[in-house]
């Protein structure tokens, strides 16, 4: 059985607070983008449309606008974590694993190690 060395520990540890800081910083750009995105329309369609103007209250328009850039930001925050892990995967793989890709394909490593 390997013994894990604190060092070791510390310096994952320290890889995994990066990953989710990248993580955050990601969705809260998405966020940013899709608040604006579904702002807009939301905002402009209560007060041109009838329907929108007697049937969506303040706290609809708030509830619209909230629910895609939570949905947002949890996308692009998935997505980065994804990234970043199949990235460091690859980087952690064996050698002989990530020479595998055929001569003239084009690919230089297997698809499912691909960062």
């Amino acid at each position: 059985m390997a013994t894990v060395t604190r060092a070791h520990l510390e310096q994952r540890l320290a890889l995994a607070k990066r990953c989710s800081r990248e993580a955050n910083i990601a969705g809260v750009k998405a966020a940013a983008v899709a608040t604006i995105a579904s702002a807009v329309p939301t905002l402009a369609s209560v007060r041109m449309l009838p329907w929108a103007k007697a049937n969506i209250n303040p706290t609809g328009q708030a509830l619209i606008i909230c629910t895609a850039a939570g949905m947002a930001y949890f996308v692009a925050a998935d997505k980065k974590i994804l990234s970043l892990a199949r990235r460091h995967s690859f980087e952690n793989a064996p050698e002989h694993l990530k020479n595998t890709s055929f001569q003239g394909t084009g690919r230089p490593h297997p698809a499912f190690f691909r960062p």
